[in-house]
Protein backbone atom coordinates (compact mmCIF):
# COMPACT_ATOMS: atom_id res chain seq x y z
CA UNK A 1 0.00 0.00 0.00
CA UNK A 2 1.00 3.67 -0.63
CA UNK A 3 0.42 6.22 1.85
CA UNK A 4 2.73 8.91 -0.05
CA UNK A 5 -0.14 9.53 -2.27
CA UNK A 6 -1.39 12.85 -0.30
CA UNK A 7 -3.95 13.21 -3.25
CA UNK A 8 -5.36 16.51 -3.20
CA UNK A 9 -3.26 18.26 -0.19
CA UNK A 10 -2.27 18.11 2.90
CA UNK A 11 -5.18 17.66 4.84
CA UNK A 12 -6.75 14.73 5.97
CA UNK A 13 -10.43 15.27 7.32
CA UNK A 14 -13.17 12.55 7.18
CA UNK A 15 -11.17 9.61 6.01
CA UNK A 16 -10.55 11.91 2.64
CA UNK A 17 -7.45 14.10 1.29
CA UNK A 18 -8.51 17.80 0.84
CA UNK A 19 -6.28 20.51 -0.58
CA UNK A 20 -5.14 23.91 1.95
CA UNK A 21 -7.37 26.86 1.00
CA UNK A 22 -4.39 28.63 2.85
CA UNK A 23 -0.64 29.86 1.68
CA UNK A 24 1.17 27.66 -0.31
CA UNK A 25 4.00 26.21 1.93
CA UNK A 26 6.84 24.23 1.18
CA UNK A 27 8.25 21.11 3.29
CA UNK A 28 11.85 21.23 2.82
CA UNK A 29 14.71 18.47 3.11
CA UNK A 30 16.95 20.23 5.32
CA UNK A 31 20.03 17.88 3.88
CA UNK A 32 20.15 19.94 0.49
CA UNK A 33 17.55 22.34 0.32
CA UNK A 34 15.44 20.63 -2.13
CA UNK A 35 11.61 20.26 -1.88
CA UNK A 36 10.28 17.20 -0.75
CA UNK A 37 6.40 18.06 -1.30
CA UNK A 38 4.61 21.21 -1.44
CA UNK A 39 1.04 21.65 0.77
CA UNK A 40 -1.45 24.24 0.83
CA UNK A 41 -2.17 25.20 4.68
CA UNK A 42 -5.50 24.55 6.47
CA UNK A 43 -7.62 27.64 6.85
CA UNK A 44 -9.64 28.28 9.95
CA UNK A 45 -12.43 27.12 7.96
CA UNK A 46 -10.90 23.73 7.64
CA UNK A 47 -10.19 23.56 11.50
CA UNK A 48 -14.13 24.04 12.10
CA UNK A 49 -14.55 21.13 8.84
CA UNK A 50 -11.99 18.68 10.89
CA UNK A 51 -13.58 19.59 14.70
CA UNK A 52 -16.91 18.87 12.74
CA UNK A 53 -15.42 15.82 11.08
CA UNK A 54 -14.05 14.34 14.64
CA UNK A 55 -17.94 15.34 16.76
CA UNK A 56 -19.96 13.59 14.28
CA UNK A 57 -17.70 10.79 14.36
CA UNK A 58 -17.72 10.71 18.12
CA UNK A 59 -20.75 9.01 19.52
CA UNK A 60 -20.13 5.41 17.55
CA UNK A 61 -16.34 5.45 17.75
CA UNK A 62 -17.14 6.07 21.63
CA UNK A 63 -19.80 3.83 21.62
CA UNK A 64 -17.76 1.00 20.22
CA UNK A 65 -16.79 -1.72 22.78
CA UNK A 66 -13.09 -1.55 24.31
CA UNK A 67 -12.48 -4.80 22.10
CA UNK A 68 -13.29 -3.45 19.12
CA UNK A 69 -11.29 -0.31 19.39
CA UNK A 70 -8.25 -2.83 20.10
CA UNK A 71 -8.88 -4.78 16.77
CA UNK A 72 -8.77 -1.17 15.10
CA UNK A 73 -5.32 -0.30 16.34
CA UNK A 74 -3.87 -4.23 16.25
CA UNK A 75 -4.74 -4.04 12.41
CA UNK A 76 -3.31 0.28 12.29
CA UNK A 77 0.01 -1.89 13.74
CA UNK A 78 -0.07 -4.14 11.29
CA UNK A 79 -0.60 -1.45 8.41
CA UNK A 80 2.40 0.71 9.88
CA UNK A 81 4.43 -2.36 9.54
CA UNK A 82 3.43 -2.82 6.00
CA UNK A 83 4.60 0.81 5.66
CA UNK A 84 7.46 0.28 7.98
CA UNK A 85 10.19 1.87 4.68
CA UNK A 86 8.01 4.22 3.49
CA UNK A 87 7.19 5.67 6.92
CA UNK A 88 11.22 5.82 7.21
CA UNK A 89 12.02 7.29 4.20
CA UNK A 90 9.49 9.73 4.31
CA UNK A 91 10.44 10.90 8.08
CA UNK A 92 14.10 10.97 7.46
CA UNK A 93 13.50 13.64 3.71
CA UNK A 94 11.49 15.73 5.83
CA UNK A 95 13.36 16.04 9.35
CA UNK A 96 17.23 15.43 8.01
CA UNK A 97 17.59 12.67 11.01
CA UNK A 98 19.67 9.99 9.79
CA UNK A 99 18.07 6.88 7.94
CA UNK A 100 19.40 4.76 10.64
CA UNK A 101 17.40 6.54 13.65
CA UNK A 102 14.29 6.37 11.64
CA UNK A 103 14.62 2.81 10.58
CA UNK A 104 15.72 1.46 13.81
CA UNK A 105 13.95 4.19 16.63
CA UNK A 106 11.07 6.39 15.24
CA UNK A 107 9.52 3.56 13.17
CA UNK A 108 9.26 0.73 15.37
CA UNK A 109 8.92 2.78 17.94
CA UNK A 110 5.58 3.99 16.90
CA UNK A 111 4.61 0.58 15.72
CA UNK A 112 5.26 -0.73 18.93
CA UNK A 113 3.25 2.12 20.82
CA UNK A 114 0.13 0.91 18.55
CA UNK A 115 0.30 -2.10 19.43
CA UNK A 116 0.51 -1.28 22.83
CA UNK A 117 -2.09 0.89 22.79
CA UNK A 118 -4.45 -2.21 21.23
CA UNK A 119 -3.86 -4.08 24.52
CA UNK A 120 -4.43 -0.63 26.62
CA UNK A 121 -7.93 -0.18 25.33
CA UNK A 122 -9.74 -3.24 27.05
CA UNK A 123 -8.05 -2.08 30.40
CA UNK A 124 -9.77 0.85 31.72
CA UNK A 125 -9.13 0.69 35.41
CA UNK A 126 -11.50 2.00 38.00
CA UNK A 127 -11.68 1.46 41.80
CA UNK A 128 -13.89 -2.08 42.77
CA UNK A 129 -17.32 -1.78 43.04
CA UNK A 130 -18.21 -1.60 46.45
CA UNK A 131 -21.18 -0.81 49.06
CA UNK A 132 -18.30 2.50 50.50
CA UNK A 133 -21.67 4.15 52.43
CA UNK A 134 -23.00 0.95 53.69
CA UNK A 135 -26.32 1.59 51.41
CA UNK A 136 -25.37 2.58 48.10
CA UNK A 137 -23.40 0.43 45.63
CA UNK A 138 -21.15 2.80 43.75
CA UNK A 139 -18.42 2.00 41.01
CA UNK A 140 -16.41 4.13 38.42
CA UNK A 141 -17.25 4.56 35.04
CA UNK A 142 -13.99 5.72 32.57
CA UNK A 143 -15.91 7.79 30.05
CA UNK A 144 -13.89 9.71 25.99
CA UNK A 145 -13.84 12.99 27.23
CA UNK A 146 -14.85 14.02 23.36
CA UNK A 147 -12.82 15.93 20.68
CA UNK A 148 -9.54 16.28 21.60
CA UNK A 149 -7.37 18.83 19.77
CA UNK A 150 -3.53 17.85 19.72
CA UNK A 151 -0.53 20.00 18.34
CA UNK A 152 2.31 18.05 17.86
CA UNK A 153 6.28 19.05 16.62
CA UNK A 154 8.53 18.74 14.02
CA UNK A 155 11.40 16.48 16.00
CA UNK A 156 9.66 13.37 15.82
CA UNK A 157 7.07 14.34 13.64
CA UNK A 158 5.81 9.90 13.32
CA UNK A 159 6.11 9.53 16.91
CA UNK A 160 4.61 12.33 18.19
CA UNK A 161 1.78 12.09 15.66
CA UNK A 162 1.08 8.09 17.32
CA UNK A 163 1.92 9.69 20.74
CA UNK A 164 -0.75 11.57 21.07
CA UNK A 165 -3.30 9.72 18.61
CA UNK A 166 -3.12 6.45 20.01
CA UNK A 167 -3.99 7.11 23.45
CA UNK A 168 -6.72 9.08 23.09
CA UNK A 169 -8.94 7.24 20.08
CA UNK A 170 -7.70 3.95 22.11
CA UNK A 171 -10.12 5.74 24.94
CA UNK A 172 -12.97 6.75 22.97
CA UNK A 173 -12.30 10.18 21.88
CA UNK A 174 -11.62 11.56 18.52
CA UNK A 175 -9.39 13.80 17.39
CA UNK A 176 -7.75 16.58 15.49
CA UNK A 177 -3.95 16.89 15.14
CA UNK A 178 -2.31 19.52 13.83
CA UNK A 179 1.62 18.94 13.06
CA UNK A 180 4.40 21.37 12.98
CA UNK A 181 4.15 23.11 8.90
CA UNK A 182 7.68 22.04 8.74
CA UNK A 183 6.89 18.37 8.95
CA UNK A 184 3.39 17.26 8.21
CA UNK A 185 4.08 14.32 5.81
CA UNK A 186 4.34 11.32 8.12
CA UNK A 187 1.38 12.83 10.38
CA UNK A 188 -0.50 12.43 7.10
CA UNK A 189 0.54 9.23 6.47
CA UNK A 190 -0.34 8.15 9.79
CA UNK A 191 -3.71 9.28 9.46
CA UNK A 192 -4.25 7.26 6.32
CA UNK A 193 -2.91 4.42 7.67
CA UNK A 194 -6.20 4.78 10.33
CA UNK A 195 -8.60 4.53 7.76
CA UNK A 196 -7.26 1.88 6.11
CA UNK A 197 -6.89 0.23 9.11
CA UNK A 198 -10.66 0.40 9.73
CA UNK A 199 -10.94 3.26 12.23
CA UNK A 200 -14.35 4.87 11.16
CA UNK A 201 -13.81 8.28 9.01
CA UNK A 202 -13.47 10.97 11.17
CA UNK A 203 -12.10 9.73 14.35
CA UNK A 204 -8.49 10.56 12.85
CA UNK A 205 -8.40 13.93 11.11
CA UNK A 206 -5.00 16.18 10.29
CA UNK A 207 -4.77 19.53 9.62
CA UNK A 208 -1.49 20.93 8.08
CA UNK A 209 -1.38 24.76 8.95
CA UNK A 210 0.26 27.82 10.95
CA UNK A 211 0.46 27.76 14.66
CA UNK A 212 -1.22 31.50 14.92
CA UNK A 213 -3.84 30.28 13.17
CA UNK A 214 -4.70 27.00 12.88
CA UNK A 215 -3.07 26.01 15.81
CA UNK A 216 -4.54 28.66 18.15
CA UNK A 217 -8.21 28.05 16.16
CA UNK A 218 -7.81 24.54 17.32
CA UNK A 219 -7.22 25.08 20.93
CA UNK A 220 -9.86 27.56 21.13
CA UNK A 221 -12.55 25.69 19.44
CA UNK A 222 -15.59 25.21 21.46
CA UNK A 223 -15.98 21.69 20.42
CA UNK A 224 -12.99 20.97 21.57
CA UNK A 225 -13.22 18.88 25.28
CA UNK A 226 -9.20 18.28 25.52
CA UNK A 227 -5.71 19.96 23.77
CA UNK A 228 -2.88 18.12 24.08
CA UNK A 229 0.05 19.71 23.28
CA UNK A 230 4.44 19.22 22.95
CA UNK A 231 6.63 22.07 21.87
CA UNK A 232 8.18 24.80 23.47
CA UNK A 233 7.60 25.94 27.29
CA UNK A 234 6.55 29.84 25.83
CA UNK A 235 4.13 28.15 23.32
CA UNK A 236 2.94 26.08 26.12
CA UNK A 237 1.78 28.83 28.21
CA UNK A 238 -0.05 30.52 25.22
CA UNK A 239 -1.68 26.82 24.34
CA UNK A 240 -2.65 27.09 28.07
CA UNK A 241 -3.92 30.52 28.34
CA UNK A 242 -6.16 29.82 25.53
CA UNK A 243 -8.13 26.52 26.81
CA UNK A 244 -8.44 28.19 29.48
CA UNK A 245 -11.06 30.26 28.27
CA UNK A 246 -13.25 27.07 27.25
CA UNK A 247 -12.30 25.35 30.77
CA UNK A 248 -10.41 22.32 28.39
CA UNK A 249 -8.63 19.50 29.59
CA UNK A 250 -5.03 20.34 29.03
CA UNK A 251 -2.03 18.06 28.16
CA UNK A 252 1.62 19.90 28.20
CA UNK A 253 4.84 17.87 27.34
CA UNK A 254 7.44 21.16 26.83
CA UNK A 255 11.21 22.00 27.48
CA UNK A 256 13.51 19.95 28.82
CA UNK A 257 17.66 20.88 29.67
CA UNK A 258 18.08 17.54 31.11
CA UNK A 259 21.61 17.20 33.19
CA UNK A 260 23.61 13.93 32.76
CA UNK A 261 25.05 13.74 36.79
CA UNK A 262 28.60 11.40 36.33
CA UNK A 263 29.75 10.47 40.59
CA UNK A 264 33.18 9.63 40.81
CA UNK A 265 32.63 5.99 41.29
CA UNK A 266 30.76 5.57 37.72
CA UNK A 267 31.95 3.57 35.13
CA UNK A 268 33.62 6.20 32.92
CA UNK A 269 33.58 4.30 29.40
CA UNK A 270 29.84 3.66 29.39
CA UNK A 271 29.45 7.42 30.94
CA UNK A 272 31.68 9.10 28.04
CA UNK A 273 29.84 6.80 25.10
CA UNK A 274 26.35 7.33 27.20
CA UNK A 275 26.94 11.15 26.99
CA UNK A 276 27.77 11.30 23.35
CA UNK A 277 24.60 9.23 22.24
CA UNK A 278 22.11 10.87 24.39
CA UNK A 279 23.25 14.71 23.49
CA UNK A 280 23.59 13.79 19.87
CA UNK A 281 20.60 11.31 19.69
CA UNK A 282 18.14 13.23 16.71
CA UNK A 283 20.79 16.28 16.81
CA UNK A 284 20.40 17.12 19.85
CA UNK A 285 16.74 18.26 19.01
CA UNK A 286 15.74 15.94 21.42
CA UNK A 287 13.61 17.71 24.31
CA UNK A 288 14.97 14.37 26.82
CA UNK A 289 18.86 14.63 25.22
CA UNK A 290 21.58 15.36 27.45
CA UNK A 291 22.69 18.61 27.80
CA UNK A 292 24.47 20.00 30.43
CA UNK A 293 26.97 17.48 31.94
CA UNK A 294 27.98 17.49 35.47
CA UNK A 295 31.09 15.48 36.22
CA UNK A 296 32.71 15.16 39.74
CA UNK A 297 35.84 16.28 40.14
CA UNK A 298 38.04 13.05 40.13
CA UNK A 299 36.36 12.03 36.19
CA UNK A 300 36.26 15.06 34.85
CA UNK A 301 39.22 15.42 32.50
CA UNK A 302 39.01 12.06 31.43
CA UNK A 303 35.16 13.08 30.66
CA UNK A 304 35.72 15.65 28.44
CA UNK A 305 38.65 14.06 26.81
CA UNK A 306 36.75 11.02 25.74
CA UNK A 307 33.78 13.03 24.88
CA UNK A 308 35.68 15.28 22.59
CA UNK A 309 37.26 12.15 21.19
CA UNK A 310 34.17 10.80 20.24
CA UNK A 311 32.53 14.01 18.98
CA UNK A 312 35.48 14.51 16.59
CA UNK A 313 34.77 10.68 15.01
CA UNK A 314 31.16 11.04 14.49
CA UNK A 315 29.94 10.54 10.74
CA UNK A 316 28.44 13.60 9.53
CA UNK A 317 26.55 13.32 6.29
CA UNK A 318 23.23 12.33 3.84
CA UNK A 319 21.08 11.34 6.37
CA UNK A 320 20.26 9.07 3.51
CA UNK A 321 23.51 7.14 3.59
CA UNK A 322 23.05 4.52 6.40
CA UNK A 323 26.55 4.99 7.77
CA UNK A 324 25.57 8.55 9.08
CA UNK A 325 25.72 9.25 12.33
CA UNK A 326 24.69 13.22 12.45
CA UNK A 327 22.71 14.64 9.43
CA UNK A 328 21.36 18.21 9.44
CA UNK A 329 19.10 20.34 11.68
CA UNK A 330 15.55 20.79 10.72
CA UNK A 331 16.10 23.53 8.93
CA UNK A 332 18.34 26.49 8.48
CA UNK A 333 16.39 29.29 10.44
CA UNK A 334 17.06 26.32 13.55
CA UNK A 335 20.50 25.75 12.67
CA UNK A 336 21.22 29.48 12.81
CA UNK A 337 19.58 29.43 16.27
CA UNK A 338 22.05 26.84 17.60
CA UNK A 339 25.15 28.35 16.15
CA UNK A 340 23.77 31.71 17.94
CA UNK A 341 23.48 30.05 21.15
CA UNK A 342 27.32 28.77 20.68
CA UNK A 343 28.66 31.90 19.18
CA UNK A 344 27.78 33.75 22.22
CA UNK A 345 29.27 31.19 24.51
CA UNK A 346 32.78 31.73 22.77
CA UNK A 347 32.80 35.23 24.80
CA UNK A 348 32.66 33.66 28.69
CA UNK A 349 33.31 29.59 27.83
CA UNK A 350 35.66 27.37 25.80
CA UNK A 351 34.28 25.46 23.07
CA UNK A 352 36.39 22.18 23.28
CA UNK A 353 35.33 20.77 19.66
CA UNK A 354 32.86 21.44 17.37
CA UNK A 355 31.22 24.93 16.64
CA UNK A 356 30.82 25.25 13.49
CA UNK A 357 29.19 23.83 10.50
CA UNK A 358 31.07 21.26 8.08
CA UNK A 359 32.16 21.60 4.24
CA UNK A 360 32.48 18.00 4.00
CA UNK A 361 30.77 15.08 4.86
CA UNK A 362 32.65 11.80 6.30
CA UNK A 363 32.61 10.75 2.64
CA UNK A 364 33.56 13.75 0.94
CA UNK A 365 30.44 14.88 -0.24
CA UNK A 366 29.11 18.95 0.09
CA UNK A 367 27.73 19.58 3.04
CA UNK A 368 27.06 23.05 2.24
CA UNK A 369 23.92 23.29 1.23
CA UNK A 370 22.74 21.61 4.02
CA UNK A 371 21.38 22.75 7.92
CA UNK A 372 24.37 21.16 9.20
CA UNK A 373 26.57 21.73 13.09
CA UNK A 374 29.03 19.69 14.22
CA UNK A 375 28.66 18.25 17.90
CA UNK A 376 29.74 20.80 20.10
CA UNK A 377 31.25 20.50 23.57
CA UNK A 378 31.39 23.15 25.92
CA UNK A 379 33.28 23.24 28.99
CA UNK A 380 33.64 26.76 31.40
CA UNK A 381 30.19 27.84 31.75
CA UNK A 382 29.26 29.04 34.36
CA UNK A 383 25.83 27.60 35.96
CA UNK A 384 23.77 30.77 35.37
CA UNK A 385 24.78 31.24 31.87
CA UNK A 386 22.67 30.87 28.89
CA UNK A 387 24.26 27.59 27.69
CA UNK A 388 23.48 25.80 30.85
CA UNK A 389 20.10 27.89 31.25
CA UNK A 390 18.61 27.75 28.01
CA UNK A 391 17.38 25.19 25.61
CA UNK A 392 19.65 24.92 22.45
CA UNK A 393 18.08 22.15 20.84
CA UNK A 394 20.97 21.04 19.10
CA UNK A 395 24.31 18.86 19.05
CA UNK A 396 25.82 20.58 21.92
CA UNK A 397 26.95 19.55 25.31
CA UNK A 398 28.23 21.52 28.07
CA UNK A 399 29.90 19.77 30.96
CA UNK A 400 30.52 21.27 34.55
CA UNK A 401 32.36 19.79 36.98
CA UNK A 402 31.27 19.60 41.10
CA UNK A 403 32.98 18.22 44.35
CA UNK A 404 30.73 16.70 46.81
CA UNK A 405 27.25 14.81 45.97
CA UNK A 406 25.05 17.76 47.54
CA UNK A 407 26.04 19.79 44.97
CA UNK A 408 25.78 17.59 41.83
CA UNK A 409 22.65 17.23 42.74
CA UNK A 410 21.32 20.85 43.61
CA UNK A 411 23.02 21.78 40.28
CA UNK A 412 21.30 19.22 38.58
CA UNK A 413 17.65 21.06 39.44
CA UNK A 414 19.02 24.60 38.63
CA UNK A 415 16.83 25.17 35.86
CA UNK A 416 13.29 25.86 35.19
CA UNK A 417 12.91 22.60 33.42
CA UNK A 418 12.39 19.03 34.74
CA UNK A 419 11.54 16.37 31.88
CA UNK A 420 14.81 14.12 32.31
CA UNK A 421 17.60 12.67 33.84
CA UNK A 422 20.34 10.43 33.97
CA UNK A 423 22.70 9.39 37.00
CA UNK A 424 26.13 7.50 36.74
CA UNK A 425 27.26 5.21 39.69
CA UNK A 426 28.22 2.15 41.26
CA UNK A 427 27.13 3.20 44.66
CA UNK A 428 23.28 2.03 44.97
CA UNK A 429 23.00 4.22 47.67
CA UNK A 430 23.89 6.83 45.47
CA UNK A 431 21.62 6.16 42.79
CA UNK A 432 18.71 5.94 45.33
CA UNK A 433 19.64 9.15 46.15
CA UNK A 434 19.67 10.45 42.64
CA UNK A 435 16.52 9.25 41.93
CA UNK A 436 14.63 10.40 45.15
CA UNK A 437 16.22 13.98 44.99
CA UNK A 438 16.11 14.70 40.83
CA UNK A 439 12.97 17.10 40.28
CA UNK A 440 12.50 15.23 36.24
CA UNK A 441 9.86 13.16 35.04
CA UNK A 442 12.00 9.74 34.18
CA UNK A 443 15.45 9.90 35.99
CA UNK A 444 17.85 6.97 34.10
CA UNK A 445 20.64 5.19 36.02
CA UNK A 446 23.79 4.33 34.42
CA UNK A 447 21.80 5.07 30.99
CA UNK A 448 20.00 8.23 29.30
CA UNK A 449 17.00 8.12 26.50
CA UNK A 450 15.61 4.55 26.29
CA UNK A 451 11.87 5.09 26.22
CA UNK A 452 9.28 2.59 26.01
CA UNK A 453 5.55 2.15 25.48
CA UNK A 454 4.58 0.48 29.04
CA UNK A 455 6.74 3.17 31.08
CA UNK A 456 5.25 7.12 30.94
CA UNK A 457 6.63 9.96 29.63
CA UNK A 458 6.31 13.60 30.96
CA UNK A 459 7.57 16.23 32.86
CA UNK A 460 7.74 18.25 36.48
CA UNK A 461 8.30 22.28 36.72
CA UNK A 462 8.10 24.37 33.30
CA UNK A 463 8.74 20.90 32.00
CA UNK A 464 5.04 20.48 32.11
CA UNK A 465 1.99 17.68 33.14
CA UNK A 466 0.65 15.30 31.76
CA UNK A 467 1.77 11.63 30.89
CA UNK A 468 2.54 10.02 27.09
CA UNK A 469 2.77 6.04 26.85
CA UNK A 470 1.26 3.58 28.73
CA UNK A 471 -1.51 3.00 31.00
CA UNK A 472 -1.29 6.52 32.33
CA UNK A 473 -1.21 8.64 29.42
CA UNK A 474 -4.64 6.36 28.44
CA UNK A 475 -6.16 7.54 31.74
CA UNK A 476 -5.48 11.26 30.74
CA UNK A 477 -7.54 10.69 28.10
CA UNK A 478 -10.55 9.36 29.67
CA UNK A 479 -13.10 11.63 32.41
CA UNK A 480 -14.03 9.46 35.84
CA UNK A 481 -17.61 9.17 36.73
CA UNK A 482 -18.75 8.42 39.65
CA UNK A 483 -22.49 6.12 39.61
CA UNK A 484 -23.99 5.04 43.26
CA UNK A 485 -27.04 2.89 43.35
CA UNK A 486 -29.05 2.82 46.60
CA UNK A 487 -29.75 -0.61 47.90
CA UNK A 488 -32.22 0.20 50.60
CA UNK A 489 -35.45 0.80 48.53
CA UNK A 490 -36.03 3.04 51.49
CA UNK A 491 -38.23 6.37 50.51
CA UNK A 492 -37.17 8.39 54.05
CA UNK A 493 -33.86 8.35 54.63
CA UNK A 494 -32.09 9.12 57.47
CA UNK A 495 -29.44 11.84 56.13
CA UNK A 496 -32.45 13.81 55.18
CA UNK A 497 -33.00 14.75 58.69
CA UNK A 498 -30.20 16.80 58.24
CA UNK A 499 -32.18 19.17 55.86
CA UNK A 500 -35.64 18.78 57.06
CA UNK A 501 -38.05 17.27 59.87
CA UNK A 502 -37.07 15.31 62.92
CA UNK A 503 -35.93 11.42 63.37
Amino acid sequence: MDLTDFGAGAQYIGGRWSRGSGAPFQVVNPADGGVVEEVALASTGQVDEAVAAARAALPEWAGATPGARSEALTRLAAVLTDAAADLARVETAQTGKPIKLSTEFDVPGTIDNAAFFAGAARNLEGKAAGEYSGDHTSYVRREAIGVVGSISPWNYPLQMAAWKVLPAIAAGNTIVLKPAELTPLTSLMFARACTLAGIPDGVVNVVTGAGRTAGEHLVSHPDVAMVSFTGSTAVGKRVAELATATVKRTHLELGGKAPFVVFDDADLDAAVHGAVAASLINGGQDCTAATRAYVQRPLYDAFVAGVAELYDAIRIGDPLDPRTDLGPLVSFTHRDRVAGFVERARGYATVVTGGAAPEKGHDGTDLTRGAYHRPTLITGAAQDSEVVQGEIFGPVLVVLPFDGDDEGLRLANDTPYGLAASAWTGNVHRSLRATREIAAGCVWVNDHIPIISEMPHGGYKSSGYGKDMSQYSLDEYTQVKHVMFDTTAVARKDWHRTVFGDR
